[in-house]
């Protein structure tokens, strides 16, 4: 066998006969809804702590133009404009699926934000890193573009993401990732391997977006939240005030406002 099976058949220069704008039009009709855009900064939260922290205190409210079948969003006030976020969007798959979605729906800068492993440490715990790069050992990428070890964000948003935040004062990291699609799989080897490779966290979505972002010319930042050590620690898992909302808010509103500014 040359190659695993699963690379069998993926041609990603090819177009896809099934399209996001397709699965859009018939949930709005089925649904009764309205064709109106999503906010233009729009957020994946996959642990979900935003989303519940603006439910419980009645700062979100719910987008109910949105025509996804398998998520709900909500709009929110950041950095002067409204941005919009999804909550509990797990995985490479499911990222994807929502991002391609997002941005069918008028988005322009998509952030992604999830808790994970550290590998390489790079300061003491919790800490964000904005990923530069991100190991592919997830299923998702390779229908959108040919086999390669890492997928690589775009430099440019990373940079000014960087220097952005250096100016607000706000501490990150930033580095490679690796993104998993078996978080209770990560075997001595594997996580030797990831160090070798400088890698500094684990997470289970940034190479599968960055590589649609590439391949569909879509604004796209990918963050890590290092939070644990995968539970090798006692009391890991700790993410700081308000289950790490505090800190994220802040990254967030300098994140948008630099990326993607208000209107006039």
């Amino acid at each position: 066998m040359s190659s695993p099976p699963i690379l069998d058949n993926k041609h990603p220069d090819a177009p896809s006969v099934f399209e996001p704008v397709a699965l859009l039009r018939e949930a709005r009709r089925q649904k009764g809804l309205a064709v109106i855009d999503v906010p233009p900064v729009c957020i994946l939260d996959p642990d979900g702590d935003i989303v519940r922290r603006f439910k419980n205190s009645g700062h979100a409210k719910r987008f109910d133009a949105w025509p996804c079948y398998h998520t709900d969003l909500y709009s929110f006030p950041l950095a002067r404009q409204t941005a919009g976020i999804i909550g509990c969007a797990v995985g490479a798959p499911f990222a994807v699926l929502v991002a391609e979605e997002l941005f069918a729906c008028g988005c322009r800068l998509l952030i992604s934000l999830t808790s994970a492993g550290q590998i390489v440490p790079a300061g003491s715990l919790p800490y964000f890193v904005v990923i530069d790069r991100a190991l592919r050992d997830e299923g998702t990428s390779y229908h959108y573009a040919v086999p390669d070890a890492f997928a690589e964000a775009d430099p440019q948003i990373v940079a000014t993401a960087m220097e952005a935040l250096k100016t607000a004062g706000l501490r990150a990291y930033v580095g490679p990732s690796w993104t998993t699609d078996a978080p209770f799989r990560e075997t001595a080897a594997a996580l030797a391997a990831a160090r070798a490779r400088g890698v500094l966290a684990v997470e289970m979505e940034a190479a599968a977006l960055y590589t649609f972002a590439r391949k569909q010319k879509k604004d796209v930042l990918c963050l890590a939240h290092v939070t644990n050590t995968m539970g090798l620690a006692g009391q890991d898992f700790e993410k700081g005030e308000a289950e790490g909302t505090a800190g994220a808010l802040m990254i967030l509103e300098v994140l948008a406002i630099n990326l993607c500014p208000p209107e006039a």
